[in-house]
């Protein structure tokens, strides 16, 4: 289920205030969240965030296609390593 239309998307608050300084500061550096949950806004275009995945920060360069997306669809939590029976494959 989506979220209102009258209600808008969902962001962090100090994550606007952290997009802002850096927008006026004009250094090129990462910016580290942990909100996954926020949706990407036009502002955001052209900033680089440091997504928090439970273990690490995944850096992430927002574009123009990005926006309206959710920050934590770009930095998956899970390694996926292959499936048990695909050793067969490897060893022929």
């Amino acid at each position: 289920m989506t979220r209102s239309v009258w209600k808008g998307p969902f962001v962090d608050g100090y994550l606007l205030k952290k997009a802002e300084t850096a927008r006026n500061s004009g250094r090129n550096e990462v910016i580290k969240i942990w909100a996954r949950r926020s949706t990407m806004l036009p502002q955001f275009v052209g900033l680089t965030f440091g997504v928090h995945n439970g273990h690490k920060f995944i850096p992430v360069l927002v574009t123009e296609d990005m926006v309206g997306h959710k920050f934590g669809e770009f930095a998956p939590t899970r390694t996926f390593s292959g499936h048990g029976g695909d050793k067969k494959a490897k060893r022929g």
